[in-house]
């Protein structure tokens, strides 16, 4: 069996052989918009695409990625929001394939994470310009996720939330959703498990965080996507009051704070249980239901990144 390549070597052949895949979401919030600009800009950078992929039926997007993935690039490049890059995310951890991000989305969570250019010029440029690293993956029961595992409001947020809303106002869509959804939710108990310390809080919201950023806005500065740890959170507690302030300063200052400052749990391994049992949205899939655990997989996918990146 051959020794998986450097991460050296993978941005060298990246960018000397230019074997790349590309795989558009055209469903996504600019998809259908920006496909045939991804496709003018790649070959301005000199990529002559190997396979080219719009997807117009978001429930052959896994078709379309194993298919792009059989030509064996390189680079498989994916434009979409979280939820289709969630799924590249998990078809790209294990291949010899990096993956290259196109932030096409509302919120792009991941893209942020990263530290990519949000515009699509300088997206691709990080192709020719950046790097290859490994990142972690989230692991919910036996499934991956890149960015968030989320309980509570945000659950009905993501089967609420109207598309037309999201194309008009973006990323505020979600919180101006949330404020119309809380009067009527009702908290819940929560207890974390994490090195043998049971942590139990009362709240309308928690997430666990593998990268970070949520909802387009940054969670915590001193929060990694490539640091082997989870971060738990809630969001306000189980006053509605208190959660429709945070939510309304979040949505327009976009305020963060450090991890120091709480209320945060962080680790490794997280075992999760609510009362009452919750559904859990992973990466905007909601196939989940508690108890679960959650754990990090270090270093378990390859992505391309700015050469700024701090890659441990």
């Amino acid at each position: 069996m051959n020794e998986p390549r450097t991460k050296a070597e993978h941005t060298e052949a990246i960018q000397t052989a230019r074997r790349v895949a590309v795989v558009v979401n055209r469903h996504s919030r600019r998809g259908r918009r920006r496909f045939p600009e991804v496709l003018t800009l790649l070959r301005e950078q000199g990529f002559q695409p190997i396979s080219v992929h719009g997807v117009t039926n978001t429930k052959k997007l896994r078709q379309h990625l194993d298919a792009a993935l059989a030509a064996k690039p390189d680079l498989l490049i994916v434009g979409g929001g979280d939820g289709t890059l969630s799924a590249a995310v998990k078809h790209v951890a294990g291949s010899d394939a990096a993956l290259g991000v196109l932030p096409l989305g509302t919120t792009n969570n991941f893209a942020r994470s990263l530290g990519l250019p949000l515009d699509l010029a300088g997206a691709i440029g990080v192709f020719t310009n950046g790097k290859v690293a490994d990142i972690d993956l989230g692991m919910a029961e036996d499934r991956a996720f890149a960015n968030l595992a989320s309980f509570g409001v945000s659950v009905e947020v993501a089967g609420t939330v109207k598309p037309w809303l999201k194309r008009i106002l973006g990323r505020a869509a979600y919180p101006l959703t949330a404020l119309a959804i809380l009067p009527r939710h009702q908290p819940f108990r929560a207890y974390i498990t994490v090195d043998g310390r049971r942590h139990e809080l009362l709240t309308h919201q928690l997430n666990v965080a593998n990268g970070r950023f949520h909802g387009g806005w940054q969670v915590a500065r001193d929060m990694s996507i490539d640091n082997g740890m989870l971060v738990a959170y809630q969001l306000g507690s189980g006053k509605r009051l208190r959660l429709i302030v945070e939510t309304m300063i979040r949505a327009t200052t976009g305020r963060w704070r450090s991890l120091a400052g709480g209320p945060f749990v962080t680790g490794r391994e997280m075992h999760l249980e609510t009362d009452p049992p919750m559904a859990a949205d992973v990466d905007g899939e909601v196939r989940l239901r508690t108890p679960l655990t959650i754990r990090t997989v270090p270093n378990g996918v390859r992505v391309m990144v700015p050469k700024d990146f701090v890659d441990r």
